[in-house]
This record gives C-alpha cells, structure tokens and sequence, in this order.
C-alpha cells in the first residue's frame, strides 16, 4: 500500500498524498514528542515533517520510507527547538511529564500511568545521543542497521548506544529518580 501511495504521490496525486499523512501522522507525531518535542509543539513539528515530505518525497527511492521519515521527523524536531533559540534543561523536560487522563478512577490505572510518567521523565533525561536509539529501537521498532541509518552512526555505536542507553534507563529506574544534571 505505501509503495503505491509514495508512487503517486510522487506523480503529483495530492490524495495520496493526503493517505500518507493520515497513515503515518501518528508516527511521526509520537517520534517528535518521544524524541523530546514539548506536547504543545507536537502539531508544529508534525506539520513541518509533513512538508518537508511534499518538498522532498520526488528525490526518495522507495526502499526506506519509514527509515527515511523517521530520520526527517528527528531533523524537523532538532530544527525546530534551533530556530527558536530554545534551550531546554534537563530539568525542565522531566518536569513537563506527560498529561495522562487519570479519568478512570481506578488505582490500577493511575499505579500504570504514574510508571508510564516515570519512564518517560528517565528516558527524557538520557543525553540524546542515548536516547535516539533507545526511542528507534524500543518504541518505534526499527532495526538496528535502520537506527544507524536514521542517525547517520556506524552500527557499532547503535549497538554501543543502545546498551548503555538500557543500563542508564535501568539504573535511573531502580534508585527512582532522574538526574537534573544535564543527562545521563
């Protein structure tokens, strides 16, 4: 299905178009938030991604598309707190958190939600050079050879990265704090 959409899209077709942004606006949406996007600049983000697509999708061969996004959608990301001049303290990102509805009322619920915001603040405080590679691995699915490729590193260091990243992550969780000394 991606192929015939990124094939017509390519041609010009604005509804294929249209299909792909449906298809992977939530990706790119979670990728930008859990690479360290703030939740209100999400939608900037995404859309920016989105036109870089349109501007840019004529030059892609199909191999990698998702590999490709992912990559666009880090730049985007990175790009968009430069522009800005917005530098963000470790300290800063942890206390953002995540808005989870606690609406259920049910103390299993809130025990999962206050977990799900706990390793999310450990995983914002890694330095991104660790945590990239965690995010790509674990939470979007990608191979290790698409992580080096996204991240422009050799795969050693993917490797390297990634395993370091899980024992910071580890150790961040088990004393049950996060660092606010500027990353792990």
């Amino acid at each position: 299905m991606t192929a015939n959409l990124i094939e017509a899209a390519q041609q010009g077709d604005i509804d294929a178009y249209e299909q792909l942004i449906a298809h992977y606006g939530t990706t790119v949406e979670r990728f930008a938030f859990q690479c360290g996007a703030k939740y209100h600049d999400v939608p900037d983000i995404s859309q920016e991604v989105f036109i870089r697509l349109y501007r840019f999708l004529h030059q892609f061969n199909q191999e990698r598309f998702t590999t490709w996004l992912y990559k666009v959608t880090l730049n985007a990301t990175r790009d968009h707190y430069r522009k800005q001049g917005v530098e963000r303290s470790k300290e800063q990102k942890v206390k953002e958190g995540v808005h989870l509805s606690h609406s259920t009322g049910s103390d299993y619920k809130i025990l999962v939600d206050e977990q799900d915001r706990e390793l999310h603040a450990c995983i914002q405080s890694l330095d991104e050079k660790y945590r990239y590679p965690l995010v790509l691995y674990y939470f979007q699915d990608c191979s290790y050879n698409q992580i080096a490729e996204v991240l422009s590193l050799p795969l050693a260091t993917v490797k390297i990265r990634i395993h370091r990243s899980k024992d910071l992550l580890r150790g961040l969780l088990e004393k049950g704090e996060v660092s606010s000394h500027g990353g792990a």
